[in-house]
């Protein structure tokens, strides 16, 4: 006999919870750099935490503290961020047959706690269990964000107020690259994938020269053209 659906929903949400925390190896490290370099930038407490809070993205984050740094017009700011987070809008596209059917304040919150862990391994989940219920799905999104978003909210707090006690020598700016290839390498899986994946490495590398970090939003744009393209390329070819 089957579980309660609420039992289904409680072990869904550990199961995300399980299969998120191994990211707070390098969310944390990750967050207390932000902290420290936004206090650094010239922010204070309250403001470092209004950003994290208010924004929840740490590539976008970054981003947008480096060219308010770089006294970058707000909508050089506001573009470059947008660029850096639109892989955001192909996530809730990716998710949309997972979790469509909840409700508007259901899926808003979903919406603004998507980011990168969350979503890697919830399509993981999703893609293993394809008979979960809506209402499982929703837990175990949960689940993945309930060991993350704390972790966020505290280490980037302790960040800030610990600023530059932090000895240089523990090097926290490597939790950066580290997170971003562990997330996005296992999901490199088609020439699609491959190709936009080095467009972008390549485009973004080639044109640091630009103001603002304006190549940013190039080699974005060239990525995505070229995943599209590889992609029609390749259904045709099948």
């Amino acid at each position: 006999m089957s579980a309660p659906y609420p039992e289904n929903r409680r072990m869904a949400m550990l199961r995300g919870m399980l299969a998120s925390a191994p990211f707070l190896l390098v969310i944390v490290p990750f967050a207390l750099l932000f902290g420290v370099v936004a206090t650094e930038a010239g922010l204070n407490i309250a403001e470092v935490l209004g950003f994290s809070l208010a924004v929840f993205a740490g590539a976008a984050q970054f981003t947008a503290l480096q060219l308010m740094q770089e006294q970058a017009p707000t909508l050089v700011v506001l573009a470059t961020s947008l660029a850096v987070n639109l892989r955001m809008g192909m996530y809730s596209a990716a998710l949309t047959p997972s979790l469509g059917k909840l409700s508007l304040g259901k899926r808003a919150a979903v919406a603004f706690f998507l980011v990168d862990q969350s979503y890697a391994a919830s399509m993981v989940e999703f893609e293993k269990r394809p008979e979960m219920t809506t209402g499982e799905r929703l837990a175990f999104f949960a689940g993945t964000v309930l060991p993350v978003a704390p972790a966020w909210y505290i280490a980037t707090w302790i960040g800030a107020v610990v600023g530059a006690q932090i000895p240089p020598e523990f090097a926290l700016d490597f939790a950066m690259p580290i997170t971003f290839i562990a997330m996005t390498a296992p999901m490199l899986r088609t020439a699609a994938h491959i190709a936009a994946a080095l467009v972008s490495v390549v485009g973004t590398l080639a044109l640091a020269w630009m103001p603002f970090s304006s190549g940013v939003l190039v080699a974005a744009l060239l990525a995505m053209t070229t995943g599209a393209m590889v992609e029609l390329w390749r259904e045709k070819r099948t």
